[in-house]
């Protein structure tokens, strides 16, 4: 009931504003409208913001390739390329496999490219053997731009280099190689580069 009388209350005062305006003439005054139900149908009919575009999906396996090189201060030097999306996040860690310690550096993927480092200590590395790692954590450290063509969870990753998040964050990918690094070339069984001071 007070809603009704509220409603029929409005309609009274538009029809007296109604009834105020114009001019002396009985025309109506430049921009005033007579119907105000008028009013609400052009407002309904102003056409929505356009849609975001559709982001094509990452369709292609995960490559991740890269090398490393031994400055002559004998630090690292890790340099590579992927065909993830540009500005991509990566993480790149190098390991001493004697001791364990890690060096890490969080880089971008630009044009394709990307570099990383010097790695190690101001001293230089030691002789020895290293494992150097390039992650591509989960989705939801990236960007918005990597995130609609990676998927939310990772969802768009495939390949070999491709794995669940040990998380439970989606999917992540990672490339790992080992290295040797010495000034006399080691004779080994493993499958490792060996690296000498440049």
């Amino acid at each position: 009931m007070k809603a009704w009388c509220r409603l029929s209350g409005m309609g009274l005062l538009l029809l007296l504003l109604a009834g105020c305006g114009g001019n002396d003439d009985g025309t109506e005054g430049p921009g005033e409208i007579e119907d105000p139900e008028a009013v609400e149908e052009v407002a309904e009919e102003a056409p929505a913001s356009p849609p975001e575009p559709e982001v094509e999906p990452f369709s292609e396996p995960v490559e991740i390739d890269f090398e490393a090189t031994l400055l002559s201060d004998r630090r690292l030097m890790v340099e590579g390329e992927s065909n993830l999306p540009d500005s991509t996040r990566l993480l790149v860690v190098v390991e001493r496999e004697l001791s364990g310690v890690r060096w890490r550096s969080r880089i971008g993927l630009e044009e394709g490219r990307f570099a990383a480092g010097p790695f190690g200590p101001g001293s230089g590395l030691p002789d020895g053997g290293y494992r150097i790692t390039v992650n591509l954590p989960e989705a939801s450290v990236q960007p918005l731009a990597v995130r609609q063509r990676i998927g939310e969870q990772g969802e768009h990753l495939s390949g070999p280099l491709v794995s669940t998040s040990r998380h439970g964050l989606g999917q992540v990918a990672s490339s790992s190689r080992r290295f040797l690094v010495g000034s006399e070339p080691r004779r080994t069984t493993d499958q490792v580069e060996v690296l000498g001071v440049e």
